[in-house]
């Protein structure tokens, strides 16, 4: 029924409701083409797919990097946004673990746990890259070439290692940077577990600039928290590219607020 009803309304398109305001679930039939969102949707949690699906469908993104997202939840996300909000999205991996306590399945056949894009545009490209060192779980990024706003766009979805390895995280990010920098235009986005002024992040805050104009990486810098303990652990960095707006939206469904960003030409 559901999906009859999608084929019935048809398509309309979002973007002309007001930055920051989520949309209603009749008018969610096109993603808004210049949105990027980031969101760590916390594995292992006993929430329902659905309502993650209809956190993101509130704000309709043309894409969204996932992180902590095992590759079951990940097509179920899919699904509903596609039966439920008529979103259709492109989906790539970046799995760094199968873990059947985290993911589920059998011992012998584990569910895939990492990284996740979902992108309305098709995406090119991708790049799945493990740290050489994960700190206490693997961890990695991931790459891939899509369009946003109707231009072309290189985009890094990553989780560092956890807290209190701030060692490791530097290493990370030496990784990360180093790929960053062979693009004029790219999106760095995930959950990198240290705050702004982390020396970890330094080589990234070289390359790039928070979506909030007003985060920097200095005492003075004004940062929303994004998680629960209220400290920003989420980032959407920009290279050659202009945010327009952002929202840190909390959820009850993960430890991680989402965080997104409409963004402008270069």
């Amino acid at each position: 029924m559901a999906v009859a009803c999608v084929v019935l309304v048809g398509p309309s398109a979002p973007s002309g409701a007001p930055f920051g305001k989520s949309l209603p679930v009749a008018a969610v039939r096109d993603v808004v083409p210049n949105r990027v969102m980031t969101w760590n949707i916390c594995n292992p949690c006993e929430v329902s797919n659905v309502d993650r699906a209809a956190e993101i469908a509130a704000y309709a993104p043309q894409v969204i990097g996932l992180q902590e997202a095992c590759v079951r939840d990940v097509e179920r996300i899919r699904e509903y946004l596609e039966i439920l909000y008529g979103l259709v999205y492109h989906v790539k991996y970046g799995t760094v673990l199968r873990d059947w306590g985290r993911c589920g399945g059998v011992p012998w056949s584990p569910g895939a746990f990492g990284q996740a894009v979902l992108s309305a545009a098709p995406m090119t490209d991708r790049v799945h890259v493990e740290y050489p060192d994960g700190g206490s779980e693997d961890r990695g990024y991931m790459a891939v070439t899509t369009m946003v706003g109707g231009q072309r766009v290189r985009l890094f979805n990553t989780h560092l290692a956890q807290r209190r390895q701030e060692a490791v995280r530097a290493d990370q990010t030496g990784v990360l940077a180093a790929e960053v920098a062979r693009h004029d235009r790219a999106i760095v986005l995930g959950d990198f577990n240290a705050v702004p002024d982390a020396p970890e992040l330094t080589r990234i805050w070289a390359l790039a600039a928070d979506t909030d104009p007003q985060c920097r990486p200095s005492p003075a810098g004004t940062c929303k928290p994004t998680t629960d303990w209220h400290s920003k652990f989420d980032y959407i960095f920009l290279r050659g590219i202009t945010p327009l707006g952002h929202r840190v939206q909390p959820t009850p469904y993960s430890d991680h607020h989402l965080l997104h960003t409409d963004l402008g030409p270069a």
